[in-house]
């Protein structure tokens, strides 16, 4: 596609909207850069396209469409606001930057990683897999590092590690990645996407355009991925930590195990692999699995899951207090997540949880807590929904707090030696945090005063 003197509109000025921006105008197209958001409120990241002969228009959308011949939108921008109804009116496409960047360079190497679940973790430890076997590797995408502008500057060996949400995935329409992985699906971002149909929906674009030269990764455990089997038009490729599978990447005699079709090879043993738990294990397995495909050897895939330690925000140790163990899940933003936290931790666990509202069901997370759980600590907007699915389920040792530092406070208070306090809120974190990074960096806060004193 060619953007050379398009007149382009990008909604949202953040990591993405900065990053299509610079690649756009290095392309040659005429861009305006629309943000709800003031001046005074963007200095940072407007200083990052100082120089560009970029139009702003900021505090406000009311854009004038009459000449964009394409808009490009941050990926969390709902599709119901009022511009771009203007725009499918006028028939002006609306797409995010993973579409942009098939549109730009269709052969460049992109892999691609969502879910619901697991795709930092993955991603991250992907990336490892490549930059140990000496590839030019870009860790990109939700995980937050601008994809496009690493794009247009990129060689073509290069690799392109992406973690997609279903907010950049939703607004896809010939994206065919070389490699998609779905690790899991389970209802998220219903508040968003208002069904978990639609939420589905805008998982599989990941793979729907892709044919016989390309690879799509399923996890073979989840059931909603299983039933997916017969929409796949490329090469399939299953993974399993519960099932021995003709041929995929699976678990067997506590190996992680590659089985070609022909032959098994062994690439480590499943309590050498370092990250702590059974969803990481499911992110083990789909990462390798990617190697498998690619071509990498498998000891340097060994050798990277062995010294791997994870991702921040992510079951992340912070500290022992006399003898009670901190660990920081604020990535934990839904009921499944939170509850494989809790199934990756050793009891007793004091568990801190609460935050935005966006939509879920707390029953099945509650029933997790299988007597696991010795108490719960919660905060924020969904703090009397919680508490109260909790009551009806038998549940009764709960405390209400205000913030964190109240949280961590009350967590230390009620708590004994051998005790493990988890952040894992089950909730989005912008009902009193900008991100879930700042609610994590928050908790480390509290937990490191708490020593001080």
């Amino acid at each position: 596609m060619e953007f050379k003197d398009k007149n382009i509109l990008i909604l949202g000025l953040g990591i993405s909207g900065i990053s299509t921006a610079k690649a756009l105008y290095k392309l040659g197209a005429r861009i305006t850069v629309s943000d709800l958001r003031k001046e005074d409120e963007l200095k940072e990241n407007i200083s990052q396209i100082e120089g560009l002969n970029i139009d702003l228009l900021l505090g406000t959308n009311d854009v004038p469409l009459d000449d964009i011949d394409l808009i490009v939108k941050s990926p969390g921008i709902p599709l119901n606001i009022d511009i771009l109804k203007k725009a499918y009116k006028k028939n002006i496409q609306v797409v995010t930057d993973l579409e942009l960047a098939y549109k730009i360079n269709p052969n460049a190497n992109l892999i691609v990683i969502t879910g619901t679940n697991g795709k930092t973790t993955t991603t991250t430890l992907v990336g490892e897999f490549f930059k140990k076997a000496g590839y030019t590797t870009h860790v990109v995408g939700n995980i937050g590092v601008g994809l496009l502008w690493n794009l247009v500057n990129s060689n073509e060996e290069d690799i392109f590690v992406i973690e997609a949400s279903s907010f950049q995935l939703e607004n896809t329409m010939d994206f065919k990645p070389k490699v998609s992985l779905i690790l899991n699906i389970t209802p998220d971002h219903l508040n968003w996407h208002n069904t978990l149909e639609n939420y589905i929906k805008a998982k599989k674009k990941v793979f729907i355009n892709q044919g016989k030269n390309e690879f799509t990764i399923l996890n073979y455990d989840d059931q909603l991925l299983r039933k997916m089997e017969g929409e796949v038009k490329s090469n399939l490729i299953w993974f399993s930590v519960d099932n021995i599978l003709t041929k995929g990447v699976y678990t067997q005699d506590d190996y992680i195990v590659i089985n070609d079709g022909v032959k098994t090879h062994k690439v480590i043993k499943s309590e050498d692999v370092k990250i702590l738990g059974k969803h990481n294990l499911e992110n083990a397995l789909g990462a390798v699995a990617i190697g498998w495909i690619m071509g990498l050897d498998v000891d340097i895939m060994k050798e990277v899951l062995s010294e791997f330690p994870g991702v921040e925000h992510r079951i992340e140790y912070v500290t022992t207090i006399k003898g009670v163990n901190f660990y920081n899940d604020s990535k934990g933003t839904n009921p499944d997540a939170s509850t494989k936290a809790i199934e990756a931790i050793k009891p007793p666990i004091i568990l801190i949880a609460g935050g935005q509202d966006k939509g879920s069901d707390f029953e099945d997370f509650i029933l997790a807590f299988n007597d696991k759980v010795k108490t719960l600590i919660l905060l924020g907007e969904t703090k009397e929904k919680i508490k109260n699915t909790a009551l009806k389920l038998g549940f009764n040792n709960i405390y209400i707090v205000n913030n964190m530092e109240e949280a961590v406070n009350k967590s230390f208070e009620v708590s004994e030696s051998g005790d493990n306090v988890l952040l894992s809120p089950a909730c989005a974190s912008w009902d009193m945090y900008s991100s879930f990074e700042m609610r994590g960096e928050d908790f480390k806060r509290a937990v490191y005063r708490l020593k001080e004193e």
